[in-house]
């Protein structure tokens, strides 16, 4: 369902109702160019003259259809009834010009727009005051009015292009966000894994420096013990040397006697 616009600094003329309620005895529709109500019947206008069709009212023509070309007429409902709302076709003398302005400032500072950086406010708000400036322009001269409507398109199409690139790199970023996010987990991950691995080796050293430091220990307490059996052996065999010195000492002193 269509509600009724918001007020806008591109100036509008009076609504008209062009459809009422069918159920109503004076419902039927209405014509959206002619403010004439339904019960009021239609005078037939005099004869003219074709001098009448001069440049002037051809030229009104031309830049009331151009007008609905660059601002359609706006629609809403209430209820059953239809209103629409064309922009107005008065031209734009100097003190509208200057009454623009203190509005412009005024809805700038009601709404609370910001005076720097990027607002959707003040940019909506001056698009409206840039299309009232178009549609007075337009009205006295057609040619200049499109070549604004042709700067005002090319502005919006510029702000989209940017706006489109900022959202794709928005897009970018946070994909590159949630990698980075990713990649700092895995990195986490794989860190604690290091950190339980490095924590097992170091319980498997201090159990090998244990075993090594028994095996050690045992091998000092062999190498004394053979250290003492070598010595007690060499001391045996000393031993039995003196003992056969002295053997064969007397065996060959006995023949002698």
């Amino acid at each position: 369902m269509m509600h009724k616009p918001s007020d806008s600094l591109l100036k509008h003329d009076y609504p008209i109702l062009v459809k009422t309620n069918e159920n109503s005895p004076k419902g039927r529709f209405l014509s959206v160019s002619s403010p004439q109500s339904a019960d009021t019947v239609p005078v037939p206008c005099p004869p003219r003259p074709e001098f009448a069709f001069n440049k002037s009212v051809i030229q009104w023509q031309e830049n009331k259809e151009i007008l609905n070309m660059i601002f359609p007429p706006r629609q809403w409902a209430e209820g059953s009834d239809l209103w629409v709302q064309q922009v107005s076709r008065e031209p734009g003398s100097r003190a509208d010009v200057v009454q623009l302005k203190k509005l412009l400032d005024t809805k700038l500072q009601q709404k609370q727009a910001r005076q720097t950086g990027i607002c959707p406010i003040r940019r909506e708000l001056y698009a409206q005051c840039f299309d009232e400036i178009i549609r007075q322009v337009t009205i006295n001269c057609a040619e200049r009015g499109l070549l604004l409507l042709r700067v005002r398109d090319e502005i919006n199409m510029t702000i989209a292009a940017y706006q489109t690139l900022y959202e794709s790199s928005v897009a970018v970023g946070f994909r590159k966000a949630l990698q980075s996010e990713q990649r700092k987990y895995q990195l986490k991950q794989k860190i604690s894994d290091l950190e339980n691995e490095n924590e097992d080796l170091k319980i498997r050293l201090t159990d090998q420096k244990e075993k090594f430091g028994l095996t050690e220990e045992s091998k000092t307490k062999k190498r004394l013990a053979l250290c003492e059996e070598i010595q007690l052996l060499k001391k045996k065999n000393e031993d039995l040397k003196t003992q056969l010195v002295e053997i064969i000492a007397k065996q060959t002193q006995k023949p002698e006697t």
